[in-house]
């Protein structure tokens, strides 16, 4: 075998496999994706910077129906709506550079009519074509698909709410003013919404998951409890809320602040992407 072969046999292994046959995650693709997302942060923070755009609280309500998009487009593609080669374009983690490269276009669409006086304020242009798009998608979904599974969808969604509103109160009564602060404590909404539908699609309708490193805790909870996948709820905690901290407490550098915003916008894709789209591939039986 050539070395060119060995490379190819090697890609088609560890990457192109699992994007073509959407299969579970390996040690290979994981590291590779982590390190590709961390070099790109510093690329998006610069085009936004470019853009004159501020990462705060109003842009990430604007943004936020772009990742319920980009969930609902996936799940199309899980329906089996698109034919090869179309659907590999909206399978993880390519869907993830479309959905940047065509919410960065509209922003910037919105950011130029602004400047020109056409509309007022940018953030609610770019909010409510994503609210649009959205709104497409999963209109989308119920002409192709149809609701199969809609109890277990509410109970993630109700468990979600009620492990967040448990987060929040505690916080409260100790005065952990971290979580008390409406931007981190809707980053771990996603996450702990993202942590119930994982549990839900394992424990009752035999789902399995995905990634490498939630796959290891779940298998090792497996050794002590027959609901394994409740370990999410404290992994989640026991991550993100650490690295909520150090966001907000340890980055003193004004250089180092201005990471502040993205990474928080990463935290809150990397949580509420997942839990969407789980939530409505279960709703949808798919």
């Amino acid at each position: 075998m050539s070395i060119i072969d060995s490379v190819w046999h090697y890609i088609d292994k560890y990457y192109l496999s699992g994007i073509i046959n959407d299969t579970s995650y390996n040690p290979v693709d994981t590291l590779t994706y982590a390190i590709v997302l961390g070099i790109s942060l510093f690329g998006v923070l610069k085009l936004l910077e470019k853009l004159n755009v501020k990462i705060d609280s109003k842009f990430m309500i604007s943004v936020t129906p772009y990742i319920i998009a980009g969930s609902s487009l996936r799940v199309l593609e899980d329906l089996k709506i698109f034919a090869p080669p179309l659907k590999y374009l909206f399978v993880t983690p390519i869907i993830y550079f479309f959905m940047f490269s065509v919410t960065i276009i509209i922003l910037a669409i919105a950011i130029n009519l602004e400047r020109k006086k056409k509309i007022r304020d940018y953030h609610t242009f770019f909010g409510y074509t994503g609210m649009a798009w959205a709104f497409l998608n999963m209109s989308a979904l119920l002409v192709y698909g149809s609701v199969e599974n809609s109890y277990p969808a509410a109970v993630i969604m109700i468990l979600g709410i009620v492990s967040t509103g448990i987060v929040y109160f505690i916080s409260r009564q100790v005065n952990f003013a971290l979580l008390t602060d409406k931007v981190n404590i809707s980053i771990l909404f996603t996450h702990l919404l993202d942590a119930s539908s994982t549990f839900i699609g394992m424990d009752w309708l035999n789902y399995y998951e995905k990634h490498v490193a939630p796959t290891f805790f779940i298998d090792l909870a497996g050794n002590f409890t027959d609901h394994p996948s409740l370990v999410m709820f404290p992994l989640k905690l026991l991550v993100f809320i650490p690295v909520l901290y150090m966001l907000d407490n340890k980055l003193e550098d004004e250089k180092d602040k201005k990471l502040i915003g993205i990474m928080k916008l990463a935290i809150l894709v990397l949580g509420l992407s997942p839990a969407v789209r789980n939530t409505l591939r279960i709703l949808m039986g798919v």
